[in-house]
């Protein structure tokens, strides 16, 4: 079997070296070709602007496109417009290079899915790879072939708005779900018209802006970038992702886009990355205001630190002959940075067809298409989250009357969340849709809008993005209360919508509060009054500060934005049709002071007592205690679990054996259900200090109600190993705790010494 393996490797590396070598001879040939001129166009990036069709030749587009200024576009959309600025290029240019089209494609294409924080709350991995298998699909049936996703930001603030579109706090959930989201882009094949380029983004530590401001500042040691938030970048690099997207941040002083450690000493050297990296969006001038010199200066600056190619600036475009006129750049710099972006349209198979991906037949069946729809709908009721079900009002009986309220029950704009730039946003199922579509004739749906996202309509104008998610009532807060109130007395249960708007996170959505507004409060406050069981559906794309709604909402779904088919699939989970089983990815702390909170946090050296709120001369606060609201992997389901005692195979362990961990895992309840078995350990002295746990497994599993599942985890040094002091990957012989259980808090436990 061994020498059977052997063999089909040594084949499978023989043909790749023959394609290989095949491409350089190719993009050999065509470089030799290629003027300074034109091997500097291929490094720009500029945006669509308002091409239409029949117009690409005559815009200025199109004329920098024939002169080979530009080696590809962003954010234009459709096969017609697309086939259409593509024959420009290979008909009309001097030397017809294809160029490589790319989108925003974050979570889905038409037919949207939940937002990645969501997505990544169903820690279901072929659900998340078959999330992005069908975004491909989808986007390059209508000419797309490179999407900037997924972003794999480590985050541990919740003010940063777009911890929504990352996978939460934690790199090892990261990694597995970076290695998932490449591998759902780009298949098995990229020359395949189905599959798109992956460009994972933001390189580096963007999560961890300051204060939870976009695009601020981030300072921290070494030890934590390689630890934290170096791990899903690196795993996506080792599935072959196919460029990277430089940040916006600066990194030990120099901004991500010029630092030469970065681009080049980490990425390439360390982990071997070949393909190219790219911008964000003006991330080149930028570093004007970083204050790193001009423009000429700042581009010369990304050129020499590893960045292949500018997106929109125009800084490379315009700056670089100069540049190497005066020596401040190579001719070796720009051949390498053109070679990479040559190597991936090369990749693609846009050399052997420019068009490719411009087959309309395609656009028509599977873009946004039934089983497309069905899929997410299913994947959208996986990523709910049950934080809390007080008298079992969940699920609702598909028989008598519902009050649906909320300014969010009604709302299509809103279900797809933000970074949806390819929604179809008007076809969205609202909650009030799903609940009478799938809640039958014997259900009574009453409707009222209760209150609006906000009292401050200019706090709704700054979050909102082209106005799309304001919808705005006029009539008094008292008026719209009393309203709800009247329909909650008239019914057997409340589904309150509330929570916040798809553009309160995302990018440039930064918020100091993580309450709930107050409008929608004072609304829940009134609903309450009525002694009726309430129903919060939330939605929301952090973590927010749930302390109030906790202590005295009794039932309280997290929704996340469901995507496309929300509304359906927040009706199966109410109604029961589909039993919740999400998990938190992120911690959701008592009130903004707690933040940053997180749970693979180090201990101090004066830790608290556990259990206990406060002590004096303790790492403590005056007014809370350190518990999270919801700790990291924390959800409920209809029906409950319970764990064994962890049985180990050994407890003392030498070198290279393998420890195996297992607990049996019981329903409990009359429901059945799935639960997220999570693996966790603790080394307990090191040569530095370690985190309290680090997950490091975990196995959704299907336990039927009465059913008991024994699930088992093999452990290895390699799952004991960190980076130290000096920067080296390795494990310290020691004691380690084993703990398995249902989320970061709550976990059984058991201990091993494993020694070298």
């Amino acid at each position: 079997m061994k020498k059977w393996l052997f063999v089909l490797l040594l084949a499978v590396t023989a043909t790749a070296n023959a394609q290989d070598a095949k491409m350089k001879t190719f993009i050999d040939a065509l470089m030799k070709k290629m003027t300074v001129d034109e091997k500097i166009g291929q490094l720009n990036l500029p945006g669509s602007g308002d091409i239409v069709t029949g117009q690409a030749q005559s815009s200025d587009i199109g004329k920098k496109i024939k002169e080979g200024k530009v080696g590809g576009l962003f954010n234009i959309k459709s096969v017609a417009k697309i086939r259409e600025v593509q024959k420009v290029a290979v008909e009309e240019s001097r030397l017809k290079i294809p160029m490589i089209f790319g989108m925003d494609v974050i979570h889905g294409y038409e037919t949207v899915f939940p937002i990645p924080l969501g997505l990544s709350c169903t820690w279901d991995m072929k659900l998340v790879e078959n999330s992005a298998r069908i975004a491909a699909v989808e986007a390059s049936a209508d000419g797309i072939n490179w999407t900037f996703s997924p972003m794999v930001d480590i985050s541990r603030d919740p003010r940063w708005g777009r911890i929504s579109e990352g996978n939460g706090e934690d790199p090892y959930l990261g990694s597995a779900i970076a290695t998932a989201m490449v591998k759902g882009y780009q298949g098995n094949d990229l020359k395949a018209n189905n599959t798109i380029m992956s460009c994972v983004k933001h390189y580096a530590m963007y999560g961890a802006a300051e204060a939870g401001r976009d695009y601020n500042t981030t300072d921290m040691t070494r030890q934590t970038m390689y630890n934290v938030y170096f791990p899903p970048f690196k795993a996506a690099a080792d599935a072959g992702v196919g460029s990277f997207m430089a940040s916006f941040n600066e990194v030990e002083g120099v901004p991500a886009t010029g630092s030469k450690w970065l681009m080049t000493d980490v990425l390439r050297k360390q982990w071997g990355f070949k393909g190219f990296v790219v911008t964000d969006y003006t991330g080149i001038n930028e570093m004007i205001d970083h204050g790193i010199g001009d423009l000429q200066t700042v581009s010369a600056r990304a050129l020499n630190a590893g960045i292949d190619m500018d997106m929109v600036g125009e800084g490379l475009l315009t700056t670089l002959k100069k540049s190497l006129a005066e020596g401040k750049t190579t001719v070796a710099q720009i051949d390498a940075a053109c070679r990479r972006i040559l190597e991936a349209k090369y990749k693609l198979g846009l050399f052997d067809d420019p068009y490719k991906y411009c087959d309309a037949n395609r656009a028509k069946t599977e873009v946004f298409n039934a089983a497309h729809r069905k899929t997410a709908r299913e994947t959208a009721a996986q990523s709910f989250v049950l934080l809390k079900n007080e008298g079992n009002i969940l699920p609702i009986k598909k028989t008598g009357t519902i009050a649906l309220v909320g300014p969010l029950a009604d709302n299509p704009e809103n279900m797809p969340g933000t970074w949806a730039v390819a929604a179809r946003f008007s076809e969205a199922i609202t909650v009030l849709k799903g609940l009478k579509e799938v809640g039958g004739s014997n259900i009574k749906i009453l409707h009222a809008r209760g209150s609006n996202l906000d009292s401050d309509s200019l706090f709704e104008e700054r979050a909102g993005m082209f106005g799309k998610s304001l919808r705005r009532d006029s009539r008094s807060a008292q008026a719209m209360i009393d309203e709800a109130v009247s329909i909650a007395n008239q019914s057997d249960v409340v589904v309150v919508a509330a929570g916040e708007s798809a553009e309160m996170s995302g990018e440039s959505s930064s918020r100091s509060n993580l309450e709930i507004p107050k409008v929608q409060q004072d609304l829940i406050k009134a609903l309450l009054k009525t002694g009726k069981p309430v129903v919060l559906v939330l939605f929301t794309g952090r973590p927010l500060a749930l302390k109030w709604e906790q202590e005295n909402v009794p039932t309280i779904l997290n929704v996340w934005f469901g995507g496309s088919e929300a509304g359906y699939a927040i009706a199966d989970v109410l109604f029961g049709d589909v039993n919740p089983s999400g998990k938190l990815t992120t911690t959701f702390p008592q009130n903004v002071g707690q933040v940053p909170l997180y749970y693979a946090h180090k201990n101090t050296g004066r830790p608290l007592e556990e259990g206990k709120w406060f002590s004096k001369f303790r790492s403590n606060y005056l007014d809370v205690s350190n518990d999270p609201v919801y700790p990291f992997g924390y959800g409920l389901s209809y029906t409950s679990f319970s764990y064994s005692d962890i049985k180990l195979s050994s407890t003392s362990l030498k070198g290279n054996q393998t420890l195996t961990a297992s607990v049996t895992v019981t329903n409990t309840g009359k429901y059945d259900g799935k639960e997220v078995v999570q693996l966790y350990i603790r080394d307990v002295v090191g040569s530095v200090t370690r985190p309290v746990k680090e997950l490091k497994g975990f196995q959704k599993v299907d336990v039927k109600a009465g059913e008991s599942k024994t699930v088992t985890f093999n452990i290895t040094p390699n799952d004991l190993k960190f980076y130290n002091y000096d920067l080296k990957h390795d494990w310290e012989a020691g004691e380690f705790q084993i703990m398995i259980g249902s989320n970061s808090r709550d976990v059984k436990m058991g201990k091993v010494n494993w020694s070298k």
